[in-house]
């Protein structure tokens, strides 16, 4: 499973950001959403973090779900952020990195 997140800073009337995310499973997308953030926030790496911790509960029940059917398939997360792939994967910023994937194991 291939997840794409992405998250647009500022982009409402409001000053909220926008998420959209796209699974793929093979060679198609199989599910795909795009939703206004419920929260104002500061900078784009907020934005990016807030658009993937809005989608985990999506990525977790279909690795869960495939794997009651019996499907161990790994899950990949795809992040364009520099900034908030670090954070994710160290908790803090760095700059040994240009782009990282995720593994859900």
């Amino acid at each position: 499973i291939k997840w794409y997140i992405d998250g647009a800073h500022a982009v409402h009337h409001d000053m909220r950001g926008h998420t959209g995310a796209a699974m793929r499973l093979g060679k198609g997308t199989t599910y795909s959403s795009s939703s206004k953030q419920k929260i104002n926030t500061m900078s784009s790496t907020e934005t990016e973090l807030i658009a993937v911790n809005d989608k985990m509960g999506q990525i977790l029940w279909t690795k869960y779900f495939l794997e009651a059917q019996g499907y161990n398939v790994p899950t990949v997360l795809f992040q364009d952020n520099k900034s908030t792939m670090l954070l994710e994967k160290h908790g803090r910023a760095s700059n040994t990195h240009k782009y990282s994937i995720f593994l859900c194991d």
